[in-house]
């Protein structure tokens, strides 16, 4: 079931969400050389339980961490550990909060130090995407004017657009009908209506589009090695269009494309 939230729901995502674009925030100022992944994810932690939260992700059908932290070819669900960034790597960042019954969730793809022409371009093309898809979010819209603005250009630059996951509604539970697929046709799925709360989240590899998971059962990665990129916005359908929940007073962070309002 597809829910249409209240004035009083939507100000409990939002806070939530806040607290994302505030742990986003942090790591976009933490990410460097020599850094673990594990240290990342413990700052990540403090922050979300600092703010009165719960990582979203601790526990979510096992899941052992506050954050999915997937580095390079990993393109989701990469768990915290050892690994030491290094100069050149990209890392996506994905974090969820839970405060007073409601959750918030959002994803950034983040330079480690100076990186290849190549990343450069893919984090700036997911980037786009993400932005052409708030951009078709009205009422009146069906979801997949959604996945068709990321399809369309992600695949107009040569990348792949990942299919077997997908962006989600959200509230009371993290993953909530319907689902965003990242591809489609405009004319698909169910109808935008105002009230809808919905987590899109591009992922766009370099290469194709074919993706793996790992014996760990969580790491998804590139099936060909390629790099690959992630971004998310917790999006209110609004009256006349939509409203970003995951974002500060700024933008999320410097790079971000997106401020308050899509």
């Amino acid at each position: 079931m597809i829910r249409i939230r209240r004035p009083d729901e939507v100000a409990k995502i939002r806070a939530s969400a806040r607290i994302v674009a505030e742990a986003l925030d942090l790591s976009s100022r933490l990410v460097r050389p020599g850094l673990t992944t594990r240290e990342l994810d413990q700052k990540i932690e403090e922050l979300i339980r600092s703010r009165g939260a719960t990582p979203s992700f601790i526990g979510y059908h096992g899941y052992p961490a506050a954050s999915c932290l997937s580095v390079n070819a990993q393109v989701v669900h990469a768990i915290p550990g050892d690994y030491v960034l290094r100069e050149g790597d990209i890392i996506g960042v994905d974090v969820g909060a839970y405060k007073a019954g409601y959750h918030g969730d959002g994803a950034f793809t983040f330079p480690v130090g100076e990186v290849s022409a190549d990343a450069r371009r893919l984090m700036e093309v997911t980037r786009e995407c993400l932005r052409l898809a708030i951009e078709a979010v009205r009422p009146g819209n069906r979801v997949g004017a959604i996945g068709h603005a990321v399809q369309t250009h992600a695949e107009k630059h040569g990348f792949g657009v990942v299919r077997e996951l997908v962006g989600h509604g959200i509230g009371e539970r993290m993953h909530e009908e319907p689902q965003v697929p990242n591809y489609g046709r405009p004319d698909s799925g169910p109808t935008l209506r105002p009230g809808m709360v919905i987590a899109i989240e591009p992922m766009i590899n370099l290469g194709t589009h074919e993706v793996e998971t790992l014996e760990d059962e969580w790491t998804v990665v590139t099936r060909d090695g390629s790099l690959s990129a992630h971004y998310e916005h917790t999006v209110l359908v609004t009256e006349t269009g939509s409203e970003i929940l995951t974002v500060l007073d700024r933008a999320v962070v410097d790079e971000s494309p997106l401020g308050s309002r899509g």
